[in-house]
This record gives structure tokens, C-alpha cells and sequence, in this order.
């Protein structure tokens, strides 16, 4: 069974998703192969081929991929697939973009934000928030499959894929570039950091978030939101946590001023060790955190803050 992973990257570095999304490929078929289609991407190709078990990279270096529209990148993708029995790609907002448009093309159903893989036709999804994990099977002759990267282990490197050069699809015309609006920052990226600190509703406002800025610094964290400081207008919508915004799973997660809605939950639940700062001691997250400290967020944050420079020094 070969399996085609697309790849996600900025042209520059490939993302730590894709290492992961690698990573289902494996435990899914015994052949891998990786989609970059990008501009100016060699590098990227060459950061595919280096990673273990991919059997080969199908790079794709045209202008009509330097912005990584969903129409011609699904084109490519559908004018590929008839080679692969499964067409992989992490469930991220670029993926969950293109990749239903390649099933519809196809007329295949999608298996959407997989966890685990029991057979070459088997898989498991959280469905309710979460609640519930479903085991799905799928007989369509190719299987188009997004993968939660938190959910699996990235591949190590040491590989020594070929790259293969494939032209361009059509461009189908249907959309066009305008503009982008990026912010930087030099916090690490939410769904890759080690850490991350969140806030919800009970920060109380943008001026609130600078509190979470500083611990965050501190600890060299990402930052992160509930989906009512983020609808409250507290952060950009970029930050949001859960269900409906990203999911995370770092290695510690510090909720702060989040009552825990399951919807939260479901996006962070995997972390491997979870903290709550709230003065609700009857909360959801208290109640269901590692650890949990209740009391006023504007005290303890930055007794919090200080406490680890003084450890610095």
C-alpha cells in the first residue's frame, strides 16, 4: 500500500506537522510519498527526503504554489492520487482547506482528523467534542485522510529519499491571491510549543493578556485563548484553543482564567501536564487539571513571573 503525504511548509522549512503526518503514513502503508509543491522550495524538498521512511519526494516548485491557494493545490494533488491507495495531510487549517475538495473530486468520503489507525481501512476520530472516540472504516478505492498531528510521534531523519521533479496542474482559476496580514512574533508557533499559557474570559481584557505575555516570555511559551476571550476581542482569533480553534498538546499547559468548557478541552486535553490558575475552585478545569491554583490571576501571575527570573539570576 503506497501512501502520499502532502506536505506543509513555507517554502523555506517543513513543518513539524508534517513530520507527524509522516508518522500515520507509516503505521498506514509500507511506501511513503511526499508532496511539496511550493516556490523556491528545493529546501524543503531536500528536508522530505531526509526523513525516515519516506521512499520518495514529488517536488512541485511553480508560482501557482507560492501562496498555497486550496483550488490549485487540490488540482495537483487529484491529478496525483490515482497512484496511491491513501492521500495524507495534517489537519491544520491549510488542510482542512484543500483536502475536501480533493475527496469531492474524487468522489470519496474523507476520515477527518484521525488519532489512530487500526487496519489500512480502520481509524479512529474523536467525535462530541472529544467525549467519544468512533472507529470509522473506510473501503473508498483511495482514502483521503486528515491526521491530528498531536495525536502521533514526527518521524526522526536519517532518510535518503530520490526527489522527482512533477510539473504543475492547471490552475482551475477559481481563486486569487490579494493579500496577507502575518503576525511575528518570536514566541514559538502554538500547535508546536513546548508550552503554552492561555487565558479565557477571566483575564478580562487585551491589557489582561500582557500578564500572560510576560509569564509567557518567562518561560518561553506560546500563547493561547479560549474561544470567549478570543470572541470578546481580548487576542486575534489566531490564539484560540479548542475545538473550534487549534488543538495543542505540549508538554505543560497553564490555563489562566479559563472556566473549562469541553469545548476548550477538547483542544488541549492531551497535554502531558495541565495547570489552572482561576479563583473558582469549583471550575472545570481546577477540578480537572494536574495541578490547580486558586486565587486572583492579577496576584498570581506576576508573583509567578518573578519568582522565575529570581531563578534565573
Amino acid at each position: 500500500m503506497t501512501v502520499l503525504v502532502v506536505a506543509e511548509h513555507d517554502h523555506r522549512h517543513l513543518a513539524d506537522v508534517t513530520r507527524r503526518t509522516v508518522s500515520a503514513a507509516l503505521a498506514l502503508g509500507d511506501a511513503v510519498d511526499v508532496l511539496v509543491a511550493g516556490q523556491d522550495c528545493q529546501a524543503v524538498g531536500e528536508a522530505a527526503a531526509a526523513l525516515e521512511g519516506v521512499s520518495r519526494v514529488l517536488l512541485c516548485d511553480d508560482p501557482t504554489y507560492a501562496h498555497q491557494l486550496a483550488e490549485p493545490l487540490a488540482e495537483l494533488v487529484i491529478s496525483l492520487a490515482s497512484d496511491y491507495s491513501a492521500v495524507l495531510a495534517a489537519a491544520t487549517t491549510q488542510g482542512k482547506d484543500f483536502m475536501p475538495r480533493v475527496a469531492a473530486r474524487l468522489d470519496v468520503a474523507q476520515v477527518s482528523d484521525i488519532t489512530g489507525i487500526e487496519g489500512p481501512t480502520t481509524f479512529e476520530r474523536p467525535i462530541y467534542a472529544g467525549n467519544v472516540m468512533a472507529r470509522v472504516i473506510c473501503e473508498d478505492p483511495i482514502r483521503v485522510i486528515t491526521v491530528r498531528p498531536t495525536a502521533f510521534d514526527p518521524v526522526g531523519e536519517g532518510g535518503s529519499a530520490s526527489i522527482e521533479t512533477v510539473p504543475a496542474a492547471q490552475d482551475p482559476g477559481l481563486s486569487r491571491f490579494v493579500e496577507e496580514s502575518l503576525t511575528e512574533s518570536e514566541r514559538p508557533e502554538l500547535g508546536a510549543a513546548r508550552v503554552v499559557v492561555s487565558g479565557g474570559r477571566g483575564v478580562g481584557s487585551a491589557e489582561g493578556f500582557q500578564l500572560l505575555e510576560s509569564l509567557a516570555d518567562e518561560l518561553n511559551a506560546a500563547i493561547g485563548a479560549s474561544r470567549a476571550a478570543v470572541d470578546a476581542g481580548f487576542v486575534p482569533n489566531d490564539y484560540q484553543v479548542g475545538q473550534t480553534g487549534k488543538v495543542v498538546a505540549p508538554e505543560l499547559y497553564i490555563a489562566v482564567g479559563i472556566s473549562g468548557a469541553i469545548q476548550h478541552w477538547a483542544g488541549m486535553k492531551d497535554s502531558k501536564v495541565v495547570v489552572a490558575i482561576n479563583r473558582d475552585e469549583e471550575a472545570p478545569m481546577v477540578q480537572m487539571a494536574d495541578y490547580a491554583l486558586v486565587g486572583d490571576l492579577f496576584e498570581v501571575l506576576p508573583a509567578l513571573r518573578d519568582g522565575l527570573r529570581a531563578l534565573k539570576s
